[in-house]
C-alpha cells in the first residue's frame, strides 16, 4: 500500500483538487491521509464530504507546530509500506501510483525512488522539468546549479521503514524540511532514479513556497541546510566539495560572460535543447 499524506491549513482553495488528484489515480492500494492544522475555512468541510464516500481517505484535524509536525503525524497514522507526500496545491501525472507500486516490488528496503517533476510558473506554463539524476550526498551537496535535487515530494516515494533509520521531519525546519530529510535519507537508502515525469509542482501566489521564493529566501535556506550536512563530513570530503563548488561556479560565470559578449550565439543554442 502507498500512504499519501497531505498536510494542510486553510487550504479550501486547493483541497478538493488534491483529493481528486489521488482518486483519479485509480490505485487500489492507496490511502490518503489528510492532516489539518485546525483550519478556519471550509477545508475540513470539504474533506469530510469526500471521506464519507471514499473509504481510502482518512483525516486528522488538530493544532500542530507547523508543517513538519503535520507530516510526522501523518507518518504515525500511515499503514502503507510506501510513503508519498502530496502538498495541497500539487498533483501527480496519470497512473503514477500504480507505476510506482510495481517498481517497488523490485526494490530492497529501504529504498528512495525518484522521478521527474514539472515546475509550473504563476502563468500556468511549465517553466522547466526537474530531473534529479544524481542522488548521492556528495552530488547533492554541490548545489542545485550543479546537480538538481528533487524539488517536490509529488515526484519521489520511499519505504516507510526509512524513518526508522533517519528519524522524522525536523520540527525546527519550517522551509526546507524536505531537503533536510533527503540529505539524511540518501546516506542510508537504496537510491533509484527513473527518467519519467511523475509530479507537478505549482508556484502559486499566496503559498508558503511562493512567498519565500519571491523574498529571495529559498536559496539562502537551502544553502544553510546544505552547509549543515557538509560540515558533518570528514575534513577531506568537506574540502573536496568546497573546491568542486567553486570550480563549477567559475565555469558557470565564464559561460555567462561569454554569452553576454556573444548574445547572438545563445538563441541557436537554446533552440537545440
Amino acid at each position: 500500500m502507498i500512504s499519501v499524506i497531505t498536510p494542510v491549513y486553510n487550504g479550501e482553495r486547493f483541497i478538493e483538487g488534491c483529493i481528486q488528484a489521488v482518486i483519479k489515480q485509480n490505485c487500489p492500494d492507496v490511502e490518503h491521509i489528510i492532516v489539518d492544522g485546525c483550519s478556519s475555512d471550509r477545508t475540513m468541510e470539504i474533506v469530510k464530504g469526500y471521506a464519507a464516500h471514499h473509504p481510502h481517505i482518512r483525516w486528522l484535524s488538530e493544532p500542530d507546530q507547523g508543517q513538519s509536525d503535520a507530516m510526522n503525524k501523518g507518518i504515525a497514522l500511515a499503514k502503507g509500506d510506501i510513503l508519498s507526500f502530496l502538498n495541497v496545491d500539487d498533483y501527480y501525472e496519470p497512473n503514477v501510483l500504480n507505476r510506482v507500486t510495481e517498481i517497488f516490488k523490485t526494490l530492497p528496503q529501504p529504498s528512495l525512488l525518484v522521478g521527474n517533476c514539472n515546475i509550473w510558473d504563476r502563468d500556468d506554463h511549465i517553466r522547466f522539468v526537474n530531473k534529479p539524476k544524481h542522488l548521492k550526498l556528495e552530488d547533492l551537496l554541490l548545489g542545485d546549479d550543479v546537480n538538481p535535487m528533487p524539488y517536490n515530494p509529488s515526484a519521489y516515494f520511499y519505504h516507510t521503514s526509512l524513518h526508522q533509520l533517519v528519524g522524522l521531519y525536523d520540527l525546527n525546519e519550517h522551509y526546507c524540511m524536505d531537503l533536510d530529510f533527503l540529505l539524511r535519507a540518501v546516506q542510508v537508502a537504496h537510491l533509484r532514479y527513473v527518467n519519467e515525469v511523475w509530479g507537478n509542482f505549482r508556484r502559486i501566489e499566496g503559498t508558503k513556497t511562493f512567498s519565500i521564493g519571491e523574498q529571495g529566501l529559498l536559496a539562502s535556506h537551502s544553502e544553510r541546510v546544505l552547509n549543515k550536512y557538509q560540515q558533518q563530513l570528514p575534513w577531506f570530503q568537506r574540502t573536496l566539495i568546497s573546491w568542486k563548488r567553486q570550480f563549477f561556479k567559475a565555469i558557470q560565470w565564464n559561460r555567462i560572460k561569454y554569452f553576454r559578449e556573444h548574445p547572438e550565439r545563445l538563441i541557436p543554442l537554446l533552440k537545440t535543447q
